[in-house]
C-alpha cells in the first residue's frame, strides 16, 4: 500500500508542463419523440476567457468542433423551436474523442426560452416518466466513491435505494426484494447481470456490465411506464453505445477487480460503420498470491466481454448486432483450514466444501428507424443464456489438540439450473404534435428451462453422530418451456410548458399456468411546473411481477423417481405503487428533491400451513430458497419519505446527500404483521468531491462517502432444527422480530489524471471502509467453533483498497 501511495504522489509532482492539448467533441442531434435528425442545429462550447467555438448541424443531425482545449466544458445546444440543453461538465481528454448523442424536446411555447440543464439535474431518458426516475451517467459511476464502476451499487446511493451489503451488489428499492428489480439491456429483458449469481436473486458480488461500453441510461424506483412490466421494486434500462466511427481507440486498465481491454474503431469510414469490443479477466488470485486482502479467503476466479457492431443506413436507420457475457467460479474449501479459525473471511457454511460456477451471456441485434419526422420505429431480438451450478462435499472432522482432524469428505449436494431465453423488444413512437405523443409495442420472452438438484441428507447416526443417507434424492428434476407476453401502450400530453400528463396500460401473461395472467395494469404520471423552477409531480402505477422459474417447481422428495411439484399453480405477486414528488432548484448548480410513497402489496406467495413466511423476504444473499406448498395470500406494505440535496459539479467540486425514512411490514399466512428483512427504517448516504487542476493538462479528484443504515432483521435461531438440518433455521413465530446494528461504513477515493499528446493515463485508489467497521452480515450454524456455540455471526468486508491504472489512446 505504501508503494502505491509513492507511486501516486510521484505522478503527481513529476507531471511535466506543456502546450495546451485539445481534442474532437462530436455527436449527432435529434428530436426527442421522434429520432429524426434535427437540421441547423447550433452547437457552441464556451471557453473560461470567453471565446467559443460553435458549428451547426448536417442534414443528418451530426455536429463537430475540432481543436476543444481538455478539461471540463460547458456545450449548448440551441435550436429553434425547440428547448435548449446545456451540458455540463462534458469531460474532453486528449486520449479518446467525445461523442454525443442529444435529444431535444420541441417546445410547446414557441416565444418563451425554456433551458433544459440535462447533465446537471439526471433528468430520465424516458419521456413518460414523471417521478421516482433518474438518469445515471457514466461518469458517475466512476466518479461516486465505492460503486467500483458497478451500476447497482451506483445506484445505492440514490434516494430508497439500500446498499448495506458488501458482500453483494443486490439493489433494495424501497423495502423490496432485490429480486423485484427488472433489468433490460437495449429494450429486451435480460437475465442476473452478475458473477456468481444465485438463482432466485437480482444482484452478485462483481458485476458483469461495465461502464466502458454503457452510454447514459434510466433507473427507476417506482410508478415507473407502461413500457415496463414484470417488476414490483424498480427497473434498470442500460443502453450501449457505439464505437467511434472515424477513428481507431484503445483502452488497457490494470487493477484490483481485473485486467481490461478494449477497442473500438471505424469498420468503414465510407458507410460510418463501427465495431466496440471489450474483455476483462480477474487478477484477484494474482493479488492474493503476493498477499493483498480481497475480503475472502477463497480467491474468485471469473472473466467477461462484450461487443457491438453497428451499421448505419439509409434514411437514418441502423442496424447494431451487440452482445455481453461472463462466466465466473469459485472453490470454498473448508477442509483446508487447519486449526479452527476465530474469524473466517467466507460468505459460506463451515461444515462443507463448496465448488460454485455461474455463466451468462446474451447476444442480440437491434433495428431503428425514424419512418418520417413524426413517427420512429426501434426493434431488439436477443437470446440470453444462465447456468449456475454447484457440488458440495460434506466435511467429517474431529479436533484433537486444537487442531482439525479429518475423516473423510464425501459427495453432499449437486445441483445445475439453466434458462435460455429468446426475446423480442419492439415499439413505435408517434409525434402527433408538439404537444403529443404516443409508444405502444410489445416485450415477449420465450423461456427453455431445466433444473437438476439431488441430495444426499445428514442424518444422525444412532451414537448422535451426524453422517449422510446412503441414497441420493431429487428435490428438483424439471425441464420444459413457457411464454411471457407484456404489450403496452403509453400516452404523453404537455397542455403547455407547465403541466404534463402521461397515461398507459400494459397487461403481463405468463403462460406457465393459468393464474398468472394480469389484464389490465394502469400507470398514470402528473407533473406541473411550479414558479422559481419548482416541479410537483404525481405518479400511480399497478404492477405485477412471476417469480424464479426454479421455485415453481420445487416439489416434495423422491428417492429415484421424480419428485411431486406442488407450487405449479402460483400466481403473480401484485402491488399499488403511489408517488408524490416535488423538485426545488436553489440556483443553477443545486437542487432539493422529496418524494413521499406508499405501495400496497398482494397476492404474494405464503405457505399453506400457518406460519410467518413470505416470498417478500427471499431475493438476496447466497442461498437458494426451498419452499413448502404456496398460496398467493399474502399481503405487505411500504410507505416512506425521501431527500435528495445535490450539489452540482461546479467550482471544482460536488456533493449529493440522500436520506429515506421508512417503513416495510408483511403478513405471512399466520397473519401477523411483521418486519421484512429489508425494512431497515433509514439509510442516508453524504458523498462530496473536490478537484484541483495542476494545469490544463491533468487533475486530481479527491471524493468521500459516508453511508450509516438500518440492519437487517432475523429472530431466534431453532437451534435443534438447525442442528438437524446443519444450517441455521429461524423459529417461524419469532421470525424478524430482532435487528442487527446499524450499518456503518466511509469510502474514499482519489483519482489523478494526465493528458498527454493522444494519450490519456489515469491512476485511481478507492478505499473502502478506511475506518474497517465490522458490519454484520448473517449468522451461521458452526458446530464444531472453538467458543462452543454454534450460532455464530458473520461479518462483512473489513478494509478493502480498490486501484486501478488506466491507459486511453
Amino acid at each position: 500500500m505504501k508503494k502505491l501511495l509513492l507511486l501516486f504522489i510521484s505522478l503527481i509532482f513529476f507531471t511535466n508542463l506543456q502546450a495546451q492539448l485539445t481534442q474532437t467533441v462530436r455527436g449527432t442531434v435529434v428530436d426527442k419523440e421522434s429520432k429524426y435528425p434535427l437540421f441547423g442545429v447550433n452547437a457552441i462550447i464556451k471557453m473560461e476567457d470567453g471565446a467559443f467555438l460553435g458549428t451547426v448541424t448536417d442534414i443528418a443531425g451530426n455536429f463537430q468542433l475540432e481543436d476543444v482545449p481538455v478539461g471540463r466544458r460547458t456545450l449548448e445546444i440551441t435550436y429553434i423551436g425547440y428547448q435548449e440543453i446545456i451540458l455540463d461538465n462534458v469531460i474532453v481528454s486528449s486520449g479518446k474523442e467525445v461523442i454525443l448523442n442529444i435529444e431535444m424536446e420541441e417546445s410547446t411555447a414557441m416565444l418563451e426560452e425554456v433551458v433544459i440543464y440535462a447533465q446537471r439535474n439526471g433528468e430520465v431518458r424516458n419521456e413518460m416518466a414523471t417521478v421516482s426516475a433518474r438518469q445515471f451517467s457514466v461518469a458517475e459511476t466512476d466518479r461516486y466513491a465505492g460503486s467500483r464502476g458497478d451500476p447497482g451499487r451506483m445506484a445505492s446511493n440514490f434516494a430508497g435505494v439500500q446498499g448495506a451489503d458488501d458482500s453483494r451488489n443486490d439493489i433494495i428499492v424501497r423495502g423490496n426484494s432485490p429480486s423485484g428489480v427488472l433489468w433490460r439491456l437495449e429494450g429486451v429483458n435480460i437475465p442476473n447481470p452478475n458473477h456468481f449469481a444465485i438463482p432466485g436473486t437480482g444482484g452478485g458480488p462483481v458485476t458483469i456490465l461495465n461502464n466502458k461500453f454503457l452510454s447514459n441510461s434510466d433507473f427507476f424506483t417506482g410508478a415507473f411506464p407502461a413500457e415496463f412490466g414484470n417488476g414490483i421494486a424498480g427497473a434498470f434500462d442500460l443502453k450501449m453505445r457505439n464505437g467511434n466511427n472515424q477513428q481507431h481507440e484503445f483502452s488497457g486498465q490494470l487493477g484490483f477487480l481485473g485486467t481490461e481491454l478494449m477497442a473500438e474503431g471505424p469498420l468503414s469510414k465510407e458507410n460510418k460503420s463501427s465495431y466496440l469490443a471489450m474483455y476483462r479477466y480477474s487478477t484477484l488470485k494474482l493479488f492474493s498470491f503476493l498477499g493483498v486482502q480481497i475480503g475472502t479467503d477463497a480467491v474468485p476466479q471469473y472473466q467477461d466481454g462484450a461487443f457491438r457492431i453497428n451499421f448505419p443506413g439509409k434514411n437514418s436507420s441502423n442496424l447494431a448486432v451487440w452482445g455481453i457475457a461472463g462466466q465466473s467460479a469459485v472453490d470454498v474449501l473448508i477442509s483446508d483450514q487447519e486449526v479452527p479459525p476465530t474469524d473466517p473471511d467466507l460468505f459460506s457454511d463451515n461444515d462443507r466444501d463448496q465448488h460454485f460456477g455461474s455463466a451468462m451471456g446474451i447476444g442480440g441485434i437491434t433495428y431503428t428507424k425514424p419512418f418520417n419526422k413524426n413517427t420512429f420505429f426501434k426493434g431488439s431480438l436477443s437470446s440470453s443464456f444462465q447456468r449456475v451450478t454447484a457440488d458440495h462435499d460434506f466435511i467429517f472432522r474431529r479436533v484433537v489438540d486444537g487442531a482439525f482432524v479429518y475423516d473423510s469428505l464425501p459427495p453432499h449436494m449437486s445441483y445445475s439450473y439453466t434458462e435460455i431465453k429468446y426475446s423480442l423488444n419492439a415499439f413505435v413512437n408517434k409525434k402527433i404534435s408538439a404537444r403529443s405523443t404516443l409508444k405502444f409495442g410489445i416485450n415477449a420472452d420465450m423461456i427453455d428451462y431445466e433444473y437438476v438438484d439431488s441430495i444426499r441428507h445428514i442424518i444422525l447416526t444412532p451414537d448422535g453422530e451426524r453422517g449422510l443417507e446412503p441414497f441420493w434424492t431429487y428435490r428438483w428434476n424439471a425441464s420444459g418451456n413457457t411464454f411471457l407476453f407484456q404489450p403496452f401502450i403509453h400516452w404523453k400530453y404537455r397542455f403547455n410548458e407547465k403541466f404534463l400528463i402521461t397515461a398507459g396500460v400494459t397487461s403481463l401473461w405468463y403462460t406457465f399456468n393459468d393464474n398468472s395472467f394480469s389484464p389490465f395494469e394502469p400507470r398514470l404520471g402528473l407533473s406541473y411546473a411550479l414558479p422559481r423552477g419548482q416541479k410537483l409531480s404525481f405518479g400511480y402505477g399497478l404492477h405485477s411481477q412471476n417469480h424464479s422459474g426454479y421455485i415453481y417447481h420445487y416439489s416434495s422428495e423422491a428417492e429415484g423417481d421424480d419428485p411431486l411439484e406442488y407450487n405449479l399453480d402460483m400466481g403473480l405477486t401484485k402491488s399499488h405503487h403511489f408517488v408524490l414528488s416535488y423538485d426545488l432548484p436553489m440556483g443553477s448548480n443545486m437542487r432539493i428533491k422529496a418524494e413521499t410513497y406508499y405501495q400496497y402489496l398482494y397476492d404474494i406467495p405464503v405457505e399453506v400451513e400457518k406460519s410467518s413466511f413470505s416470498l417478500v423476504n427471499s431475493g438476496s444473499g447466497f442461498s437458494r430458497f426451498f419452499p413448502n406448498p404456496l398460496v398467493n395470500e399474502g399481503t405487505g406494505r411500504n410507505y416512506g419519505v425521501e431527500l435528495t440535496v445535490e450539489r452540482f459539479f461546479a467550482d471544482s467540486y460536488y456533493f449529493l446527500f440522500t436520506g429515506s425514512v421508512f417503513d416495510s411490514k408483511y403478513r405471512g399466512s399466520d397473519g401477523v404483521l411483521r418486519n421484512t428483512s429489508f425494512n431497515g427504517h433509514f439509510a442516508f448516504n453524504g458523498l462530496f468531491a473536490k478537484e484541483f487542476t495542476f494545469n490544463q493538462n491533468s487533475r486530481l479528484n479527491v471524493g468521500g462517502k459516508v453511508t450509516y443504515a438500518g440492519g437487517r432483521w432475523y429472530g431466534p435461531a431453532d437451534v435443534e432444527a438447525s442442528n438437524e438440518n446443519s444450517e441455521i433455521i429461524y423459529e417461524s413465530e419469532t421470525l424478524n422480530t430482532m435487528q442487527f446494528d446499524p450499518y456503518f461504513r466511509v469510502d474514499v477515493k482519489i483519482n489523478y489524471l494526465w493528458n498527454r499528446p493522444k494519450v490519456t493515463h489515469e491512476f485511481a485508489i478507492d478505499l473502502v471502509n478506511v475506518f474497517n467497521v465490522k458490519n454484520i452480515l448473517t449468522l451461521s450454524w458452526a458446530p464444531d467453533h472453538p467458543s462452543g456455540n454454534p450460532i455464530q455471526q458473520k461479518y462483512q468486508l473489513g478494509f478493502l483498497p480498490i486501484f486501478y491504472y488506466k491507459l486511453d489512446f
